[in-house]
């Protein structure tokens, strides 16, 4: 609909118009259930809002989205629906100094995970309702004022159908049918929450007694689809819960301020997680049917204690506009780490973020859309769009810095002021500088010029001159800025940095033997601290990770990762070493088969797990992306012949071993690797410790489709031994991954044409329909991608617009025609909606960027 994209020019305009006093919100679900079509059902939505206006007289707007309105009330008038109601936005106008809107409306369940998501469970029949908003979708469940400074309380009523339990925000109870719930603290649309179905729940509580003798009692609880209840290891997350409040009561100084505490693993969720307060939902998958590694349980910890950072950052204090969603999005990413190290069994967190988490940031900071970690929010697709690397992880990376900056104490207070400042209001960068430069006496606005108002990522290379006996005579720190087409970004940073020197000892071990910490400013800084030091075999710049930049080798501590990386004992300096050397590779300055080779000899000896898994990744992307094309069949060879070796050669029953089980599923091609998947499934073969459990079998069933091994009559039987939602999406992915024209065009339909399929089935269809192994049967789809996209984006939601433009791009077919068809359409549709061209120019430029890739491969 015309309205549906709000501008942040119209929402200042409302907020300086109007305040909102409270909500009430009623909705009757008991159409979930039932006969009939589910695909056109709707649900009563009934709202009452309570709000003022500056100028009496003047016009405005309330949002929503739904199929039809029964009836709208404004101050007592019965205003006439078909004129004030335009799909998208109820138009009030002759306002009071206070109001009074009642909205009556036909809300439409979702298929889409926006607004009130609709499951039905293939195992039971039962029925599993959730809502998710962020950044705007509340307006699909409730009239409202949706943008994030007109914050209110909100009282929810919900009739749902007999023997579910809702839950919403607040505490609530059933009577006469219907749930009702306390009252919450004022907050924004978007985070309010109604979870409600036969959902497994499992309770617990946490208390805390303060220094002044008061105490603090939080009733907790987690919930999950039933049949995934035998699966759900509520304990650890509940013990995850609470180690992540006391770390929070102790560092911030304000008690948790919204009551009870629910977690809900809910079904066909979008997101990681959503920090709705007291009722946090989070996509199911982190609740394990198989065995995972232990970063699996990591990355679900991190998740957890994010999601409990916002509590504070995002929801008790919230951005005044999407430009400064990193006022919640950064902090709580930092701060995931920062509790996670300081509170958790994960201690080696910082070393995930490291390798995983800025690599995120380094892709999005190269992109053609780069932006400030402070960014320019038009409306509310660029906000959409904006949820990337950059707002998280660079932000969380600068923040980090800015900690090594004015020092953890100083940060921490600042955080405390801040909260107590502008609790349940509304805030803006200034306003956190502010406390910043009152507690740690520097000038925070030169900082955030350079680090949150400028875009790109710094290349830092360290220059060494020795003297005449082999000791450092001069070493230097050179500073880039970042060229990122069609912009270059002259940025020169101040970055506090730790540069490490490192040797191999007598033992053979490459260890650090000397540490300067030092001040980064312009091209070239001198490191005067380590003049006279001995000769070192490897410097790495950034070491400890202090700040955020892209590390670049001199060629001597290149030669010595080339031979000695295996050497190196220090979990974060081996992980820096590895991210620097992925990112050479994705810059074309080290050719894929290069990194591929250092994988294949030194990835069987790294001990961090979730280091070794991405290193997986990143394998098998030089070899799809960047390795020459007449070296990818060697190369895949060469991949499955490493991963089939470590995998016997892995301790039995050990997370190495599921991990390079996964990785040779993926990377096997030729007939013998695939027959032993097989044996695998059936029993044939063994490898001793390998508990080949269900999500492991269709981690083997999905290459054996894509070859043409598993047919549908396989993938049909499988299905039959895991009739769930799970096993469902599974074998919709491995159905698309066949090798047949008649399987790509129905799956190209079912998601291009249609609207059929929910959105985890649209995800696994795409997931299956791209297969590197494919290229030539995926080729005619180039031309028929263009020629759908702007289509697509039009009628679709954003959230599947956005994964059907980026999922189905061409990509494999890297080649110049396809950049040269890019850039044609990008010519063609100068007025498409600004945040599709954004996701065309990304892909884009990540083809320009293998090719460039696969240049440099070649030249090796």
């Amino acid at each position: 609909m015309p309205g549906e994209n709000l501008s942040r020019d119209e929402a200042r305009e409302r907020a300086a118009l109007l305040s909102v006093d409270g909500y009430d919100v009623f909705l009757d679900v008991r159409s979930a259930v039932g006969d009939g079509d589910g695909e056109s059902r709707t649900f009563r939505s009934v709202t009452t809002i309570r709000f003022r206006c500056a100028e009496p007289g003047a016009a405005s707007f309330a949002d929503l989205i739904a199929p039809s309105v029964t009836a709208v009330s404004l101050n007592g008038r019965d205003l006439d629906p078909s004129e004030v109601f335009d799909g998208s936005r109820i138009w009030l106008e002759d306002l009071a100094a206070d109001n009074e809107l009642i909205v009556d409306a036909e809300c439409a369940y979702s298929r889409t995970g926006e607004g009130l998501h609709r499951f039905v469970d293939p195992e039971d029949g039962e029925v599993y309702l959730y809502t998710q908003y962020e950044p705007a979708d509340s307006r699909r469940v409730f009239a409202g004022f949706e943008q994030p400074d007109l914050k209110a309380p909100f009282r929810f009523e919900v009739r749902a159908p007999e023997g579910w339990t809702v839950w919403s925000n607040g505490a609530g109870q059933r009577a006469d049918g219907v749930w009702r719930f306390a009252e919450t603290k004022p907050i924004s649309t978007y985070i309010t929450c109604v979870v409600a179905g036969p959902y497994h729940h499992v309770t617990d509580s946490y208390t805390r007694t303060f220094d002044d003798g008061t105490r603090l009692e939080i009733p907790l609880g987690a919930m999950c689809r039933k049949g995934l209840a035998p699966y759900f290891d509520a304990d650890d997350v509940f013990l995850v819960t609470k180690q992540g409040l006391d770390f929070f009561h102790d560092h911030f100084d304000y008690p948790y301020p919204f009551g009870k505490y629910d977690q809900a693993f809910v079904p066909e969720y979008n997101l990681g997680a959503m920090e709705n307060p007291g009722l946090v939902t989070f996509r199911e998958e982190f609740i394990f049917r198989g065995k995972v590694t232990q970063a699996s349980y990591e990355h679900r910890a991190n998740v957890v204690l994010h999601e409990m950072a916002h509590m504070w950052f995002g929801d008790l204090v919230t951005m005044e506009w999407w430009d400064d969603l990193w006022l919640k999005e950064s902090f709580a990413d930092f701060m995931g780490s920062f509790a996670q190290v300081g509170a958790t069994r994960f201690k080696d967190g910082w070393i995930t973020f490291a390798n995983r988490r800025k690599s995120w940031a380094y892709r999005a900071d190269q992109l053609p859309s780069t932006h400030p970690v402070t960014a320019d929010i038009r409306d509310l697709q660029d906000a959409k769009l904006n949820f990337d690397g950059i707002t998280y992880a660079k932000g969380a990376s600068v923040l980090k810095q800015l900690v090594a900056y004015v020092g953890q104490d100083a940060f921490l207070e600042g955080a405390r002021r801040y909260f107590k400042r502008h609790a349940y209001g509304n805030t803006r960068l200034g306003d956190l500088l502010s406390v910043l430069e009152e507690t740690s006496g520097r000038d925070m606005g030169a900082w955030a010029r350079s680090w949150l108002q400028t875009a790109g990522v710094n290349s830092l290379t360290p220059q060494v001159l020795l003297d005449a006996r082999g000791r450092i005579d001069e070493l230097a720190v050179v500073q880039e800025a970042a060229v990122v087409a069609p912009a270059e970004h002259p940025e020169l940073r101040p970055h506090r940095v730790a540069v490490g020197l490192y040797r191999r000892t007598d033992a053979g071990a490459l260890e650090r033997y000397a540490r300067a910490e030092v001040d980064v400013h312009g091209a070239r800084t001198v490191v005067a601290e380590l003049t006279g030091a001995q000769e070192p075999e490897l410097v790495l710049v950034n070491d400890d990770d202090l700040t955020y930049c892209k590390i670049r080798l001199d060629e001597t501590s290149l030669d010595t990762l080339r031979e000695h990386l295996g050497a190196l004992t220090d979990p974060l300096a081996r992980a820096l070493c590895w991210s620097a050397l992925w990112n050479m590779t994705r810059d074309a300055l080290l050719p894929a088969r290069d990194f591929v080779d250092l994988v294949l000899r030194f990835g069987g000896r790294e001990s961090d797990i979730g280091v070794l898994q991405m290193l997986h990744a990143w394998a098998e992307s030089a070899l799809v992306h960047y390795a020459a094309p007449d070296w990818r069949e060697t190369g895949g060879r060469l991949l499955a012949e490493g991963a089939e070796r470590e995998l016997y050669d892995a301790e039995p029953g050990s997370e190495h071993q599921l991990a390079w089980a996964r990785f040779y599923a993926r990377v096997t091609e030729d007939p013998a690797g695939l027959q032993l998947l097989r044996d695998l499934l059936d029993g044939t073969a063994v490898i001793e410790g390998l508990d080949v459990d269900q999500e492991l079998r269709w981690a083997f069933l999905e290459p054996l489709a894509a070859h043409g091994v598993a047919d549908e009559k396989v993938l049909a039987e499988e299905l039959a031994r895991d009739d769930t939602a799970s096993g469902r999406r599974h074998q919709v992915r491995c159905l698309a991954a066949r090798p047949s024209p008649a399987v790509k065009a129905q799956a190209w339909a079912q998601v291009v044409e249609s609207d059929a399929l929910s959105n985890a089935l649209v995800e696994a269809t795409i997931a299956g329909f791209a297969q590197a192994s494919q290229r030539q049967l995926l080729a005619p789809y180039t031309e028929k991608y263009f020629a759908a996209i702007e289509r697509v984006w039009t009628e679709r939601s954003i959230q599947i617009g956005m994964d059907v433009v980026r999922g189905l791009f061409p990509a494999l077919q890297d080649s110049p025609e396809t950049l040269a068809a890019t850039d044609a359409w990008l010519a063609a549709h100068e007025g498409a909606a600004p945040a599709l061209r954004r996701l065309v120019l990304e892909a884009r430029d990540d083809l320009a960027r293998a090719l460039r890739g696969q240049e440099c491969d070649a030249r090796a």
